[in-house]
């Protein structure tokens, strides 16, 4: 630990160590005497003994380890923490030797941050967040000092086992009602075990062109399924599923983890969920706080006597307690319900975003570090995600994304009929379908330019060309993800409706696939250019490859039905249709009312 969590000295902000150099124009890491860094070989650690050491308040103990709290510099006095895997700072070839720190005549070396080096925006939807700091010789140790704030929970089979780059994905998004940390003991349910009160799932495309934020009412009637949890001694107990009950309690009822409202949320709406993130009240507290505040909008002034929530109408800014105040407030907007709130939840965020990805924020050590700090420090994640440098990894990919594309939306619903639970809502059978599905298939709700320009030349080079009759195209149908009975489907259309009579059902892919996809030989391209006009599918579905000889030792394509199939008879490049619901961006401004 260092000298302000050991009661010596005074509290240390990481921020106020980056000094902007006046003679290079660039911020440099200037690090206090109790957090001194060894220039090199020989030098004093400023952490725990003699040996070398290197960082913000770390050092090596020369011998038997004995340092690690306590530690015998000669130059600065006690030291924190040992570490005896760092590696001394390596001099440059061709560079004089500096004197280190604390001999007479030497000067205190600055330590330039990198010009590569990346101060990345710290990215959030509902109650997470990402982050990126400058990573050198310092940021090192201080990626590792961030890497013991994160908490991480084993979904086990839940969730995806890693993070892809390459593919879409979707994290849910937690807030719980738990009444952890100082000041929160006046919110949410007395004695609850946390549950799921804010939930929204955060689907990024895979070309990163659009993300959608769905949010789930807590009050929405779900079936719960069985949930195997991992427990503390590593055996696994699963939890019963419950029939008919609120979303809500999928988390922390019963010993529900993260995994269970994952397994939850894929149960009720069909959607892959890949990683979740979970944080308590204050982490809406310590993020706004950590950027000076968000501005938000009301129609009409607001004093709202349950959440203490006090503003006057029009444009306001809120940090800490009164952020919170604000994203709880229910009887002061609309009508007094949660779905109402959901749609000033949304609001807050949107605006969030944008303060985050706000060039007064990027460009700001001291904000971006104390970012660093609260987003680490409130969340719980998947062990999937759950190291810097694979949050790190989330934060590029979602920086990727306009946040005018970025939608948010809510699950439909309507109020219960039956009324089995009072004050309930359930599944909007006219269009929730029909918004699961786009985000399922990954399709925006926004217009977006889904292909660069070198993109739309290739797939146009791979359709153009001659095509052959469709009497000529031999192909055979397999299901790679599609409902149940595609493939009997589409051969049936193909061969009545568009008269290729040439093709056959192969059954089931031995694998799934999320895009579907026509393999074929070299010389079987202009067959390939007739199907893919047929069935509508992209340049991007046609693979070059190798034919499959069947049982009259004659060639076929192989037609591999994806998650992405529309149907037999709807063509794959058909404009999707978005359903009636409100939604929102993150690029707007809007009041609540």
């Amino acid at each position: 630990m260092d000298a302000q969590r050991r009661g010596r000295g005074e509290p240390i902000d990481p921020a106020d160590q980056w000094v902007l150099n006046p003679n290079t124009g660039e911020y440099e890491l200037r690090l206090t005497p109790s957090a001194a860094q060894s220039p090199g070989p020989g030098g004093r650690g400023a952490a725990g003994g003699n040996g070398t050491g290197r960082g913000a308040g770390r050092g090596t103990d020369r011998g038997t380890d004995r340092g690690t709290d306590r530690g015998t510099d000669r130059g600065t006095g006690r030291g924190t923490t040992t570490r005896t895997d760092v590696p001394p700072q390596r001099r440059r070839r061709g560079a004089p030797e500096e004197p280190p720190p604390g001999r007479r005549g030497g000067r205190r070396p600055v330590q330039q941050k990198p010009k590569k080096a990346k101060k990345v925006l710290l990215w959030t939807g509902g109650t997470m967040a990402f982050v990126l700091v400058g990573v050198g010789a310092a940021g090192y140790l201080y990626l590792q000092h961030l890497a013991g704030n994160v908490t991480t929970t084993d979904v086990g089979s839940a969730g995806a086992s890693n993070f892809s780059k390459d593919e879409a994905f979707s994290v849910l998004i937690i807030g719980t009602d738990k009444r952890t940390g100082e000041g929160n003991e006046g919110y949410g349910d007395k004695g609850s075990s946390g549950h799921a009160d804010t939930t929204i799932l955060l689907h990024v495309a895979e070309d990163r062109s659009n993300a959608t934020a769905l949010s789930i009412p807590r009050d929405l009637i779900v079936n719960i399924p069985d949930c195997p949890t991992k427990q503390e001694d590593g055996s696994e107990r699963v939890v019963a599923g419950q029939q008919g009950v609120r979303f809500n309690r999928s988390l922390g009822e019963n010993g529900r983890d993260p995994g269970c409202t994952m397994r939850t949320v894929q149960e009720n709406t069909g959607i892959r969920v890949d990683h979740f993130m979970m944080a308590d009240f204050n982490a809406v507290k310590t993020l706004t706080t950590a950027v000076d505040g968000v501005d938000v909008c009301v129609e009409k002034a607001v004093n709202d006597k349950d959440s203490k929530l006090v503003l006057p109408a029009g444009e306001s800014k809120v940090e800490g307690e009164q952020a919170l105040a604000f994203v709880r407030t229910r009887k002061s907007f609309g009508n007094s319900g949660d779905l109402d709130r959901i749609k000033v939840q949304q609001q807050f965020l949107g605006s969030l975003m944008r303060k985050m990805s706000s060039s007064d924020t990027l460009t700001s050590p001291s904000k971006l570090l104390k970012l660093a700090e609260a987003a680490t420090e409130a969340l719980t994640v998947d062990k999937a995600i759950g190291s810097v440098g694979t949050l790190k990894d989330v934060a590029l990919e979602l920086k990727k994304v306009p946040t005018k594309n970025i939608t948010f939306t809510t699950v439909p619903v309507k109020d219960n009929p039956a009324e089995t639970v009072k004050a309930t809502v359930v599944l909007d059978e006219t269009k929730a379908p029909g918004v699961f599905d786009m985000i399922a298939n990954d399709v925006s709700f926004t217009e977006v330019k889904q292909q660069k320009k070198k993109e739309k030349d290739a797939e146009a080079a791979r359709l153009k060309g001659s095509k052959a009759p469709a009497a000529e195209v031999r192909v055979r149908i397999q299901n790679g993800g599609a409902v149940a009975g595609s493939a009997q489907k589409t051969l049936q259309y193909l061969q009545v409706e568009e008269g290729v009579t040439k093709s056959t059902n192969a059954g089931n892919a031995p694998a799934a696939l999320a895009k579907t996809t026509l393999e074929y030989a070299p010389d079987q391209a202009d067959q390939a250019r007739r199907l893919a006009d047929i069935m509508g599918l992209p340049g991007s579905a046609l693979k070059p490859g190798e034919s499959v000889t069947n049982s009259q030792g004659v060639p076929e394509m192989t037609l591999t039905l994806g998650k992405d199939f529309k149907g037999a008879g709807v063509k794959l490049d058909a404009p999707v249709e978005a359903p009636d619901v409100e939604k929102s961006t993150a690029d707007k401004v809007k009041c609540a009312s």
